[in-house]
């Protein structure tokens, strides 16, 4: 299944700058899939444009790690060249993010693989204790003349994380478009929002970065449902909506339940009315499992293991908590042949959802919605994909009001 969309031409993405590099390299993209560590690999950017992605980035790449070691086959554990499918045809548009503290290795990388992309971004918005002994990302947020150099050598996109006040994050956001970003994307949260203290984004300082700068601005946080996205770009005013966690737990997050859809093949059909749910379209999970593991193995690329294992937990998560023999023989899973095992588990987790979704099959996914008892929230059947919560700090029961995520606090993976 897919949403269809045409690769944009194919312009150099030094030649142009601003709204021009917006529109005319990327398409004007407004459904955008975040770099994720061990998560935006090849594979699953190819799942997630079949879903109606539009803009999809790279896990983040370490620029000293990559360019002091120039051989292919160093570099190719990191982006790989050498079988021409990451950023081929099929891997466009596409922004590869690097984390770097030095503007000659942040330069050498670029000039590496501008050629397999259409833009380089620098993490400014990594608050993961790694980032922290490297010197790099939300941790260079206090170095603002480095950062200013880094962005002089190198026309690249930014990702940050805004500020406790609204004046040092439009002030920051200034700097960084004066010193030659061409996109900037503001992530709502502070850099002391992370694991259990993740809370909720602050579009206000969003909006407040929106009115300030010139350049495009997508928008980072609380995107969890389909409704959550207009939304966002409502109270935000933002030109796209990033998703990072929400759509790994709901690839299919990006398409709306009005929309038509394809499979791989490409014939395509109506949205079944069994797979929505108010405005966004809900797909089996272990049919987005299959989907996933059969783009794994038709990729010369390599997928790593543990790329792969997690994001089969996070897709099924909803119905391992009931299966849990599925559950242990997911988690032994390793070694040779491991795809193969895994397709036998997610087959035998198909035929027990479908059993489950049969016997619920006089009612609508609307009716089959229950209420999460902590948080008041609706939770969609648990045999389709759907985001994960975890409740507030002193969190209380909330009246049931919607579906947005507005009320909840996602569960945040190493996410930079």
């Amino acid at each position: 299944m897919s949403v269809a969309d045409p690769v944009p031409k194919q312009v150099h993405f030094r030649e142009l700058s601003g709204y021009d590099f917006y529109r005319d390299v990327l398409g004007s993209p407004k459904y955008v899939v975040a770099p994720m560590v061990d998560q935006s690999e090849l594979a699953w950017r190819i799942l997630s444009r079949r879903y109606g992605a539009q803009l999809v980035y790279t896990p983040m790449i370490n620029a000293k790690i990559f360019s002091l070691n120039s051989s292919p086959k160093h570099r190719d554990k990191f982006f790989d060249t050498t079988h021409t499918e990451e950023g081929g045809p099929s891997d466009r548009p596409l922004i590869v993010q690097f984390c770097a503290n030095d503007p000659d290795q942040l330069l050498a990388s670029a000039q590496a693989i501008q050629d397999h992309c259409d833009a380089v971004d620098l993490n400014l918005g990594c608050p993961q204790e790694i980032a922290r002994s490297g010197h790099y990302g939300s941790f260079l947020q206090d170095e603002w003349d480095l950062i200013y150099k880094l962005g002089l050598r190198v026309p690249v996109t930014a990702k940050f994380r805004v500020f406790p006040t609204v004046q040092k994050t439009v002030s920051y956001a200034r700097m960084l478009e004066s010193a030659g970003a061409q996109i900037l994307t503001c992530h709502g949260r502070i850099r002391e929002q992370r694991g259990h203290n993740t809370g909720l984004a602050d579009w206000s300082k969003i909006r407040a970065v929106k009115e300030a700068v010139s350049v495009p601005v997508f928008a980072n946080g609380n995107i969890s449902y389909w409704e959550d996205v207009q939304r966002c770009l409502d109270e935000t005013g933002a030109d796209a909506v990033m998703s990072a966690e929400g759509q790994l737990y709901n690839p299919a997050l990006f398409a709306p339940a009005a929309s038509t859809v394809a499979d791989a093949s490409g014939i395509t059909t109506s949205t079944l009315t069994k797979r929505t749910y108010g405005e966004g379209i809900y797909v089996p999970h272990a049919e987005l499992a299959l989907e996933y593991l059969g783009i794994v193995k038709s990729l010369k690329t390599k997928t790593a293991l543990s790329a792969v294992k997690g994001h089969l937990f996070k897709l099924m998560r909803p119905a391992l908590s009931r299966e849990r023999d599925l559950r242990e023989r997911l988690s032994k899973i390793s070694g040779p042949g491991a795809i193969d095992q895994y397709i036998e588990v997610i087959e035998e987790m198909k035929r027990r959802m479908e059993r489950d979704a049969m016997e619920a099959t006089a009612k609508s996914t609307d009716e089959l919605a229950t209420i999460e008892p902590t948080m008041g929230l609706k939770v969609i059947p648990h045999w389709l994909a759907q985001p994960y919560f975890r409740p507030l700090s002193h969190s209380h029961p909330r009246s049931a009001t919607s579906m947005t995520s507005a009320t909840i606090e996602a569960v945040a993976p190493a996410i930079c």
